[in-house]
């Protein structure tokens, strides 16, 4: 019922949307048709929403909305480890998914073309082709990892504090997922980082936040 009422008003908003009900068909429809975004609910039969995720991040950076009755933060917090770009839980409104839905999109939506191409410490983020480098090799990102790259890249050496970096990863102001920061910079030092245990790009300032060095490592 919840998803008929979801896909309706989405339709109602001019979206395009297909409702699967098992996460093997919604891994085979994202290959298929490459969607804007997922919206996947955690408790799937056949493959569960972290296991779709899983597989839809070694294949692209699709932005994903997970939706889930488990309201833990460790869940939270390991569908965002795996990728997911915001987190919902039951029991929620429709509305307050479209409004979610409308951010992340926002935010994913590929800048004009003459967005210039940004460089800090070794890190090159060009918005127009949402494409992220490090030290010359392709870096893939996610949506919420790339709008943290794109606003530290921006402002080299500046200090983000995590309401600041939730604010442009989800534009929702809730305290307790901060944490989810954390998860979204432990996953970009895997990425950007010769060693992600001792990193010299994207540092932790105690207390305040997270900057990303100008300075080439």
């Amino acid at each position: 019922m919840q998803a008929k009422l979801i896909h309706r008003l989405l339709l109602q908003e001019g979206h395009t949307a297909v409702v699967v009900h098992d996460g093997r068909a919604a891994i085979d429809e994202a290959k298929s048709r490459t969607p804007d975004l997922v919206v996947l609910d955690l408790m799937l039969p056949k493959v569960d929403g972290l296991g779709v995720c899983r597989v839809l991040r070694q294949d692209g950076d699709i932005p994903v909305l997970m939706l889930t009755a488990r309201s833990t933060e460790d869940d939270m917090l390991l569908g965002l480890e795996l990728g997911a770009d915001d987190y919902m839980t039951k029991p929620y409104s429709p509305r307050e998914l479209l409004a979610r839905i409308r951010t992340v999109l926002r935010r994913t939506l590929r800048p004009a073309e003459d967005s210039p191409v940004l460089r800090a410490g070794g890190i090159t983020v060009d918005p127009a082709r949402h494409k992220v480098t490090c030290d010359g090799s392709e870096v893939p990102c996610t949506p919420g990892e790339f709008a943290i790259l794109h606003a530290m890249t921006a402002e080299p050496d500046r200090v983000f504090s995590r309401r600041q970096l939730l604010q442009l990863t989800r534009g929702h102001e809730r305290a307790s997922t901060e944490r989810a920061i954390d998860v979204h910079v432990m996953n970009l030092r895997k990425k950007i980082e010769p060693d992600p245990r001792r990193p010299v790009r994207l540092l932790t300032v105690f207390g305040v936040g997270y900057k990303l060095t100008g300075q080439p490592t």
